[in-house]
């Protein structure tokens, strides 16, 4: 598998290059199902974060990142199929719960599965709030939601810039928030409301960044 032959090359000379401080590893379950849930600062999270992960973590992806073109474009084609993340056209809301549905499959297989909430990366720096689409994975598949507070990210590549950047970029993994037997009895869409906002509670405690309030928009005829 192309995660296999790359990641043991990749991450320990991403992390000579960048040294991120990553926190919390022990708080991932090494085994069976798990929804990472995190800030979104850059294209680069989506990196940042399988590099930074005691075990293999796919991501939904927007579909630009499978269709590039040169090297660049090869080189994310690869990185996103190797591990294992799903391509979403965000301009479809069918392909969009399509893609929630094969997320669902990969975490009833037994896999860790990242999201964020915020549903696209955030401009201003500020946190948003967080779509129940993670909640609807983590409570459909009876699994924990592992909050990821990530700083310094939209440093390494900011927006107009050809090339990465060093940068100081922190990775948290958060303490595991339940979800099994936790809202029997509670209105479907309540439970995910309520999961929802404990899981941008603890993102943004780790993050640092001001909370925005409101829900995050993609301007249009922008990409992410």
């Amino acid at each position: 598998m192309i995660y296999e032959l790359l990641h043991p090359i990749v991450t320990p000379l991403a992390t000579f290059i960048w040294r991120p401080e990553v926190v919390g590893r022990e708080n991932m379950p090494m085994e069976g199902p798990v929804v990472l849930a995190s800030n979104h600062r850059s294209f680069t999270d989506s990196l940042v974060i399988p590099l930074t992960s005691p075990r293999q973590v796919a991501f939904l992806a927007k579909s630009e990142y499978f269709t590039g073109t040169g090297v660049k474009g090869w080189i994310s084609r690869e990185w996103f199929e190797g591990v294992g993340s799903i391509p979403v056209d965000r301009n479809d809301t069918r392909a969009a719960q399509q893609s929630l549905d094969l997320a669902l499959e990969h975490l009833r297989a037994g896999g860790a599965f990242g999201i964020y909430p915020e549903g696209t990366r955030s401009r201003d720096g500020r946190l948003y709030r967080g779509r129940t689409g993670v909640a609807w994975l983590a409570l459909e598949a009876g699994c924990p939601i592992v909050p990821v507070g990530l700083q310094g990210t939209q440093d390494i590549q900011p927006v107009g810039s050809r090339f990465p950047r060093r940068a100081k970029v922190r990775v948290e993994f958060g303490a595991p928030i339940p979800v099994a037997g936790r809202f029997e009895g509670v209105p479907q869409g309540r439970a995910r409301r309520e999961l929802t906002d404990e899981v941008m509670e603890a993102i943004l405690a780790m993050s640092g960044q001001e909370w925005a309030g409101e829900y995050n928009q993609r301007p249009p005829d922008t990409a992410a």
